[in-house]
């Protein structure tokens, strides 16, 4: 699912057969796959018995940010925002 719409409904990938298989849930950053190096999240849907009806996998697209490089930027930025002031002035 993405921005509401549900893009797929047969994906499967070695992080989600994982699930399905130990009824556990996943924290880990693939090494393979669609989602290879980024962090996911993947849970079981459990019926009321306890049994894996399903999974569900959410994938933190947010920790693929290199955050030295964005405040590395961050500090250009500043820079230049102190050069107009004192040009204002």
């Amino acid at each position: 699912m993405e921005k509401g719409k549900i893009l797929d409904r047969n994906y499967t990938g070695p992080i989600l057969e994982e699930v399905l298989r130990t009824n556990k849930i996943v924290r880990t950053v693939p090494q393979e796959g669609v989602y290879k190096g980024k962090h996911v999240v993947v849970a079981p849907i459990r019926s009321n018995n306890g049994n894996v009806i399903g999974v569900l996998g959410i994938v933190d697209l947010l920790a693929t940010i290199d955050l030295s490089v964005v405040f590395q930027e961050y500090t250009f930025v500043q820079d230049e925002v102190e050069e107009a002031r004192k040009l204002m002035k």
